[in-house]
């Protein structure tokens, strides 16, 4: 959604899900997949540069549809998580704990509905 200069929205800022990238302290950057609600959805590796950083993210654009992307796993005390693999078999992100199976294929519900968002924000390190 614009306004009428063509900028975003107020409403665009608050209701659609986003990918955010942060920076450690020691340089190194990961990005999170965040839902609508501000949840975190998915969870990157770290990464030496901004250029890698932005590949995965498109990664994750180009496979968050694909279910056969989607590794289930459980903990040894049984908690569900999953992660999304790229087409070369590595791993593009990670979600959280899940209490339940149901739980957990609604989050990979959530990433695959939020996934294909082109937008990305930078947040300032804050340190």
């Amino acid at each position: 959604m614009l306004d009428e200069a063509g900028g975003i929205t107020f409403v665009e800022i608050f209701i659609m899900g986003k990918f955010v990238i942060n920076r450690a302290a020691n340089g190194e950057l990961n990005f999170n997949l965040k839902a609508d609600n501000f949840q975190i959805l998915l969870t990157s590796q770290m990464y030496s540069s901004r250029p890698i950083c932005f590949n995965d993210i498109e990664s994750v654009r180009n496979n968050c549809s694909d279910d056969s992307r989607y590794e289930r796993k459980k903990t040894v005390d049984n908690k569900h998580y999953f992660v999304l693999m790229g087409p070369n078999g590595e791993i593009i992100g990670k979600s959280e704990l899940f209490s339940s199976l149901a739980r957990m294929e609604n989050g990979i519900k959530s990433v695959k509905k939020n996934g294909t968002n082109r937008k990305v924000v930078e947040e300032e390190p804050y340190f």
